[in-house]
Parts: C-alpha cells; sequence; structure tokens
C-alpha cells in the first residue's frame, strides 16, 4: 500500500533499544513512549468513564498509560500487549512497584490476529502504536470482534495528510527514525472503523497541537536538555536524535504527519 513504509526493523522485537527509551521518556516523561504523557491521555478519555472495565491496550509500551487506566481511570482490570520482550519486562517492573500485579498483566504477542476469544473486552485501547501495524481493515475487525457488544474503541495513532507518494522530506524523516510507518489518513481511518462495523464513530485532529508541542521539544532537546541526553546517551546519538526530531517538525509543518484520535462503539447488539 502507498502508505507503508518500512526502515529497519519496526515490526521487530528490540525495536526500541535502551538510547531510544532514555530519550523518549527525557521528552515524554517516565514510562511515555508517546506524546503528551498524562494530559494527552485525559483528552483521550474526555467523557469517557471507563470504571470497572476490562480494558486491551494495544502496544502497552512500558506501562505507564496502564498503571494510570487502573488509578485514575478506574478500570477493574487491563491486558497490555507488545511485540517487546524489553519493554514488557518495564511493564512487569512499574506494575509489580505499583503493586497493581493482580489487575494489570502484560503479554507478549506476535503481529497478526488478536490472541484472545470473542466479545473479552470493555475497552480497546491504543496509545500511537497502530501505525507500525499493517493493514487497518483487518486490525479494525479484529479489535471488534474481541469487544463486547457495547464496547469503546479508544485510540491515538500517527496518521498522515494527503493519500500520493511520500515526500523526499517524508522519506528523510522515516530514514532518521528507523521505524515502520503504516499510515493512513484520519479520514481513512474512520471509513475503515465504519467498514468493520463499529458505530459512533469519532475522529479529532491533533496535528496543530503537536506541531506546537514537538516545537518546543525540539528547543529543549536543543537547548536544557542537551547536557543530559549527551551524557545519558553520547554526543553522536544526541546529534542523530536532534536531527530526527528537526525533521519532525518539518514533517509535521508541512502538514504530511497529523496525529489524531480514533473513538468508535461496538452496537450493543
Amino acid at each position: 500500500m502507498a502508505g507503508s513504509v518500512k526502515l529497519g526493523h519496526a515490526s521487530e522485537p528490540g525495536e526500541y533499544d535502551e538510547g531510544m527509551l532514555a530519550l523518549l521518556q527525557l521528552i515524554w516523561g517516565d514510562g511515555f513512549l508517546s506524546p503528551g504523557g498524562a494530559d494527552e491521555l485525559a483528552r483521550l478519555f474526555e467523557g469517557i468513564d471507563i470504571r470497572g472495565c476490562e480494558v486491551l491496550d494495544i502496544g502497552c509500551g512500558l506501562g505507564a498509560i496502564d498503571e494510570l487506566l487502573i488509578t485514575q481511570y478506574g478500570a477493574s482490570s487491563v491486558v497490555g500487549i507488545d511485540v517487546d520482550p524489553a519493554l514488557l519486562e518495564g511493564l512487569l517492573a512499574r506494575v509489580e512497584r505499583a503493586g497493581l500485579g493482580s489487575r494489570i498483566r502484560g503479554l507478549k504477542v506476535k503481529p497478526g490476529k488478536l490472541p484472545f476469544a470473542d466479545a473479552c473486552f470493555d475497552v480497546v485501547f491504543s496509545k500511537d502504536s497502530l501505525v507500525q501495524i499493517p493493514g487497518k481493515p483487518a486490525l479494525f475487525a479484529d479489535i471488534l470482534r474481541v469487544l463486547r457488544p457495547g464496547g469503546r474503541f479508544i485510540a491515538s495513532d500517527w496518521l498522515r495528510g494527503g493519500t500520493g507518494a511520500y515526500s523526499p522530506e517524508m522519506m528523510e524523516y522515516f530514514r532518521l527514525e528507523e521505524i515502520a510507518y503504516n499510515m493512513v489518513t484520519l479520514e481513512e481511518s474512520a471509513a475503515a472503523l465504519r467498514s468493520a462495523g463499529f458505530v459512533e464513530v469519532d475522529i479529532r485532529d491533533r496535528h496543530a497541537w503537536y506541531l506546537e508541542l514537538a516545537k518546543r521539544e525540539l528547543a529543549a532537546m536543543e537547548g536544557a536538555l542537551k547536557p543530559t541526553i549527551i551524557d545519558r546517551l553520547g554526543t553522536a546519538r544526541t546529534e542523530h536524535f536532534i536531527a530526527n526530531w528537526r525533521q519532525l517538525v518539518l514533517v509535521l509543518a508541512r502538514g504530511e504527519l497529523r496525529p489524531g484520535h480514533l473513538k468508535a462503539v461496538k452496537a450493543p447488539h
């Protein structure tokens, strides 16, 4: 598909090495591997009550969000899935520190169909991980399958502006990222959700928000945070990540990278 680019080893375990994990947490906060931290999580859950719900988190990472889903949002349990065993080790350590081992569990999965029975979750959630999964129609159909009637799908995703060939600027961003991107537009995502059978599909463009935030992140990396990053990662790796962030700001400013929120409901009957 035109929206798929694979550079590096994004679909395989070990995508996030220690240097990248350290950098992302310096920028986005302890245990967070995507922008906005707890504040953006709150925006995702505006007007939604998940108290008492059983939640599946696709691409759980280090588990900071899963902890918040229990402690702040009242979920009864969370199953966090990921392909990377190192990330799941981080989740397990966080869960043990928080004393939430009876309510949060991590599960290593392989790419493909979700390894769960039909209708076993009240909520399926994902924070900026769906971009690494190809075949959105099949993915959304599988998410619908594991949701109970009336269940909710709540996600943010890295999306694209336009449907043509990627620009040289975008290809350079992918090269620097060394991560697979399986990108569609916000509108294509909404259409795929409806085609899968979801109702109450709601999409929200978060481009303007992240463009301004990414500019501030870059300024911090080039300024106050730079000595800390160099101390943690070394000069060469630091300069690579700063170049990566400059390219991120560029493609955001061009409107080619457009984060967004996706929300939908499985019909009650």
